[in-house]
């Protein structure tokens, strides 16, 4: 029997371990691209200031990359080491985008960051601003081959079991590469990472316009920050609503779980824009709803339903009573590979073996388990409603709150009036936090919405977990979390006092007696 204190404790483990490394990843991916656009102004002007901004906020851009490396290196073994039927069982095609992430996308990071901070008067302007670029792209495709193995997981496409080697196997490489919940997952994620650069690079120059230091540095650091950060804001809530998209086209049950939609509504469904999920009554209280507006996210129509809980249940009923001939097929070719009636059985089944595997929880063997075993493996398909209900919603209010900040900033700096409101800039400053609080929301959403599935439909979470103990689990974790918090009150500490000595180690910049221009802030 499956031991499922071990299997949350392992969760845990990952979660904990995945969530902290996420705190570094969607700053990176902002700030690189800021940073590189900043200095194709200075290329393209040759104002000293412009340079001086892209050297100071790469000198942060730098402390937090190399904070996130060193976290994002252990998730990769804990595959290994915590999750070993995970890795048996579809590391064929899990472990391609990572290897691929690794060998195009970490390394061309990684070794043109160091021509970044050290060849400033080795290489030419152009060729710096390439090298720049160069960083800023190979974060992004960083997250790109990360994002497909994700989207993998959710909409595990390309790919089908394999009764002889008892595998998933590849079976279209690019149906995996162009996987519509990869793309989507992709390009919201970098827009929330442009969105959380944005507001730090915000806030920051707030604090300078507030301490009246560094003014000039603190405009256009603004400037930029209000310019790029609405277009993200925006950009996240318009590919939000494409992901939504996907999410109702191949994960209906975390759709309907997201809503509290336990019945199946009339076309067009209406969303519910806030209300208190009731799992025992099975229905949403004191809910207030916006007509049509989910059912034009969720199918692009006004004649469409939207299926709910209670007919998803039905329907995974009918999938576990389907895998379980598949199950027994497969049990079959265990014993005569060349069964060719098994072989057929299974070939006319097999998409509904995971749903078999769900009943491995309650008895060792599928094919005893009793109708109320079935109905109960059915009814572990639906997530936990509540918490799935209120994250999504706290990480939608958080993007609307992301583009009146921006679209006000905006409308501010294109009237030079900068400094007009310090409620503003203490606004800005305060909301530093904020894009990481929706990103992490927006990842619990996404992977314990998938729940009880780690690889959607395909196999279940308890049924991945290594063979390990309580102890080494629960002291790795605990490990960890001491690990990683240790690391990030480290960086927490070491962007403090970058940011406090500022980009000119003075409170105000000095200027070239000739020029006019600012001193660079490399020491001059």
């Amino acid at each position: 029997m499956i031991d499922s204190g071990l299997v949350d404790l392992s969760r845990l483990q990952f979660a904990m371990t995945a969530m902290y490394h996420f705190l570094f990843v969607p700053l990176t991916l902002g700030l690189s691209f800021m940073i590189a656009i900043m200095e194709s102004v200075y290329v393209m002007t040759n104002r000293q200031v412009w340079r001086d901004m892209t050297v100071f906020w790469g000198k942060l851009f730098g402390i937090n990359f190399a904070v996130g490396v060193a976290t994002g290196i252990v998730m990769e073994f804990q595959f290994g080491t915590n999750w070993a039927y995970y890795s048996h069982y579809v590391g064929d095609i899990f472990g391609a985008p990572l290897a691929i992430e690794g060998l195009m996308a970490f390394f061309l990071e990684a070794t043109f960051i160091g021509l970044f901070f050290f060849g400033w008067d080795k290489l030419t302007k152009v060729g710096h601003l390439v090298v720049t670029w160069l960083v800023a792209l190979g974060s992004n495709f960083s997250a790109l081959w990360i994002l497909v193995a994700n989207g993998w997981m959710n909409f595990p496409v390309g790919s089908e079991f394999n009764p002889d080697t008892m595998r998933m196997e590849v079976t279209d490489f690019w149906a995996v590469i162009f996987n519509p919940v990869a793309q989507a997952k992709f390009v919201h994620t970098v827009s929330a990472g442009y969105v959380t650069g944005a507001m730090f690079v915000l806030g920051i120059s707030a604090y300078y316009l507030l301490r009246q230091r560094d003014v000039e540095f603190a405009k256009r650091s603004m400037t930029i920050a209000a310019s790029f950060g609405l277009a993200s804001a925006l950009s996240v809530v318009v590919l939000g609503d494409e992901s939504g998209y996907s999410v109702s086209e191949n994960q209906k049950m975390k759709m309907a779980a997201m809503e509290g939609m336990y019945e199946t509504l009339p076309a067009p469904a209406s969303f519910t824009l806030i209300g208190l999920p009731n799992e025992e009554t099975r229905t949403v209280d004191y809910a207030i709803h916006v007509p049509y507006v989910l059912g034009l996210i969720a199918t692009r129509s006004l004649d469409e339903e939207v299926p709910g809980i209670l007919e998803l249940v039905e329907h995974a009923v009918v999938r576990i009573e389907n895998g379980l001939i598949a199950y027994d097929a497969l049990e079959a070719l265990k014993a005569d590979r060349a069964n060719a009636v098994a072989r057929a059985r299974f070939d006319a089944h097999k998409e509904d073996l995971g749903y078999a595997l769900l009943l491995k929880q309650y008895v060792e063997d599928p094919r005893t388990a009793t109708p109320e075993l079935v109905a109960q493996a059915a009814w572990d398909t639906v997530p936990p409603v509540a918490p799935l209900f209120w994250t999504f919603r706290l990480m939608v209010a958080l993007g609307f709150l992301f583009i009146a900040i921006f679209a006000y900033a905006f409308w501010l700096v294109a009237r030079r009036q900068h400094t007009a409101h310090r409620w503003f800039l203490w606004t800005c400053l305060l909301s530093i936090p904020l894009p990481w609080v929706a990103a992490e929301l927006g990842w619990f959403v996404a992977e314990f919405g998938r729940q009880p599935w780690v690889i959607d439909s395909v196999l279940p979470t308890f049924l991945a977990v290594s063979s390990l103990s309580y102890g080494a689990v629960l002291t790795t974790l605990i490990g960890f979390v001491v690990i990683y918090s240790t690391l990030a009150v480290i960086e927490v500490g070491l962007l403090r006092k970058t940011i406090l000595a500022g980009p000119y180690h003075t409170p105000q910049p000095p200027k070239d007696s000739t020029s006019g221009e600012f001193a660079p802030a490399y020491g001059k």
